[in-house]
């Protein structure tokens, strides 16, 4: 079941949490790949150093995170790689959670081809982790990219639904890569399943 919109529009460490075995899925005409989610990281907004709606910034760029909840955000860094964001919160409060990895569930020789010219029957076990275990990896693998910023997770293109039932340990920690985010590189508002092999390193 796809989730609503009601399960962005609210507090954003909380919906960051409750994503983590939750299914990424994107459609491209009857070709379906799918992921589970297994790390994430919440960003606040305006008062977060680490986001890029840091003192209400708002930029063509970030537009999309003033807006409703439950549409993608997707960026690109070091003008190469895209990273994709769910928004959270009511429209104006621009919060989202950046999606850091993937467990790959369905369509893996067609993400496999995409980041590594071959069928996932052929690649070594270190490529099958390799495949989404970071957030340009799986953008790459799922193929999302800047086409996709904006688009309604509620529709049919891009979207998350409810994964299986299943116990897990959530890990916490700082976030990766915002050390240039004075007291905010400290905000332990990483989350990730404890074990999972696919959680970035």
């Amino acid at each position: 079941m796809k989730l609503s919109r009601e399960f962005y529009n609210r507090d954003t460490v909380l919906v960051a949490k409750e994503l983590l075995g939750k299914v990424l899925v994107t459609k491209e005409m009857d070709a379906v790949c799918k992921g589970k989610i297994v790390e994430v990281e919440a960003y606040m907004g305006p008062e977060d150093k680490a986001a890029h709606s840091y003192g209400g910034r708002r930029t063509k760029r970030v537009e999309v995170m003033y807006g409703e909840p439950g549409f993608a955000y997707v960026f690109i860094i070091y003008g190469l790689h895209y990273c994709m964001n769910t928004v959270t919160r009511e429209k104006g409060v621009p919060q989202a959670v950046l999606i850091r990895a993937l467990e790959p569930i369905k369509g893996l020789d067609m993400m496999s081809n995409r980041r590594f010219k071959k069928n996932y029957d052929k690649l070594t076990k270190k490529e099958k982790i390799n495949l989404t275990n970071g957030p340009a990896k799986l953008c790459s693998a799922m193929n999302i990219d800047k086409s996709l910023n904006a688009e309604d997770l509620c529709g049919e293109t891009i979207y998350i639904e409810e994964g299986g039932k299943e116990n897990f340990d959530t890990g916490v920690s700082k976030r990766i890569g915002v050390d240039y985010a004075g007291e905010a590189k400290d905000y332990p508002w990483r989350f990730f399943i404890e074990g999972n092999a696919y959680v970035s390193k």
